[in-house]
């Protein structure tokens, strides 16, 4: 595994951690589709949560929550909508939504910084 999928599997476990402690179940992790990886399905209160995680070591390409644009929450919108057709799971939820947790880890005091970012999309 190199360094960035390590760097992005450390960051998806203190996600769901951060998920975990605020009441939110984790249904699945890690799911491919044809558009792109959902990288956490979650449940919370009714709600059906879609999460884009995004981990940065360092700001020199700017910070997490900056990684993420407009074709990334296109292709993301269409992964939900795969999934959901697929899984059958509206039924279930009084409402779907994705969010985005960005994580910026600084390496030199070891901590993380944890923003989670509400409805993106």
């Amino acid at each position: 595994m190199h360094y960035n999928q390590k760097v992005g599997r450390f960051g998806e476990k203190l996600a769901r951690e951060y998920l975990v402690k605020r009441g939110y179940e984790i249904l699945n992790a890690n799911i491919k589709t044809n558009y792109q990886e959902i990288d956490i399905v979650a449940a919370k209160d009714k709600e059906l949560v879609f999460v884009e995680v995004k981990t940065r070591t360092s700001c020199r390409f700017g910070e997490a929550d900056e990684s993420v644009f407009f074709n990334k929450t296109k292709n993301l919108r269409r992964a939900v909508g795969l999934y959901l057709r697929q899984a059958d799971k509206k039924t279930k939820y009084d409402d779907i939504r994705l969010d985005l947790i960005a994580i910026n880890i600084d390496r030199t005091n070891k901590n993380a910084k944890i923003k989670h970012y509400k409805s993106i999309a």
